[in-house]
């Protein structure tokens, strides 16, 4: 099909996405992706992340058994979700500075 007749028949929900971003003024995304290599770094990237939120969820476990005081237990909980969300943000920037640098 050629592009008119693309226009005036059916489109895929990507296009239509894409032409939603268009409207927007969003740039569409890169056609090329990215390198296998950076891929690879972004996927090492989620795995270290991911071992680490499992020892912190080992961690927390055994720290909460040992816990009676509801006061202390909340406090760990706390402290656990914050680690949890700063290990997730460490890993997105880090992922973001792979992407950022590959371009």
């Amino acid at each position: 099909m050629t592009k008119k007749d693309k226009s005036s028949g059916m489109k895929s929900a990507y296009e239509l996405a894409l032409e939603r971003l268009e409207a927007e003024g969003i740039e569409p995304p890169r056609e090329g992706g990215l390198a296998e290599e950076v891929k690879q770094q972004i996927a090492e990237e989620r795995r270290k992340a991911e071992a680490k939120v499992a020892e912190l969820e080992i961690l927390h476990g055994d720290k909460m058994a040992g816990l009676a005081d509801p006061v202390q237990r909340q406090q760990e909980a706390e402290d656990h979700r914050l680690e949890k969300l700063r290990i997730g943000e460490q890993r997105d920037r880090k992922i973001e500075a792979l992407r950022k640098a590959s371009d």
